[in-house]
């Protein structure tokens, strides 16, 4: 993606890259502590910085480190991260129209490279897929800029964090950071009815199962808003015709 040259000199990878720029602190400081927490939990320099690298998940990572640091059987790790990471599930269906086009190498980068945040302003950027493929390439664009933004925050923050693992104490709490970005940017997409049902459904469906084992009140929250809000929306099109 954000490696090829022709994208680095298109106005939209500069435009991605600039409207990303104002949510990498947030990033970074997650990704910073949860550095710091793979190594305080006995992780080695070089487990922690493989799984940095080849998960680039921190919500996942985070949900995972104490089930590895008690001696958790594979599978349960393996469902965890599984379930915690089900809503890139719902990103890659959304996306799917946007970059059907691609080979399937830049597909797959892509699928690596996604995060919350650079889908959340893709989408809002671009609601619709392009058709033309001028304005497939500005979109594809836009997305590398996101994409880079966030991959360098993320993982240049992240290696800082494995670093000075034994210098910075976990109590600052800097990965709350993480969480208000996403706040920020719920609160910025939540813009019609529709989806602040949505917003209100997943979020009381969260806190009402929350009890439930390996992070699967997230999967609840999902299965819940999505279900009641694609019955409602067929309700009212089925109303106005």
């Amino acid at each position: 993606m954000f490696f090829l040259p022709s994208i680095h000199r298109h106005p939209e990878f500069r435009n991605g890259a600039r409207d990303m720029a104002s949510l990498a602190p947030g990033i970074g400081a997650w990704g910073l502590m949860t550095g710091v927490a793979m190594v305080k939990s006995g992780m080695s320099v070089v487990e922690a910085l493989a799984m940095t690298v080849l998960v680039y998940a921190g919500s996942s990572q985070l949900a995972s480190i104490p089930l590895i640091v008690a001696g958790a059987p594979i599978w349960v790790v393996l469902a965890t991260g599984f379930c915690v990471n089900l809503r890139f599930v719902v990103f890659s269906l959304h996306l799917r129209p946007y970059l059907m086009h691609l080979p399937r190498w830049r597909r797959l980068v892509n699928g690596y490279l996604t995060a919350d945040l650079s889908y959340a302003l893709f989408t809002r950027r671009f609601p619709q897929p392009a058709t033309q493929p001028p304005d497939r390439l500005a979109q594809e664009e836009y997305l590398a800029g996101n994409y880079f933004v966030t991959w360098s925050a993320w993982m240049g923050l992240s290696v800082a964090g494995i670093a000075l693992a034994n210098l910075i104490p976990a109590t600052w709490g800097l990965g709350f950071a993480g969480v208000l970005c996403l706040i920020g940017i719920l609160c910025s997409l939540a813009n019609t009815p529709m989806r602040l049902l949505s917003a209100a459904l997943a979020g009381a469906t969260a806190v009402a199962a929350y009890a439930l084992p390996l992070k699967l009140n997230i999967v609840a929250a999902i299965a819940v808003a999505v279900a009641c809000c694609f019955l409602l929306e067929h309700k009212v099109k089925s109303l106005r015709t």
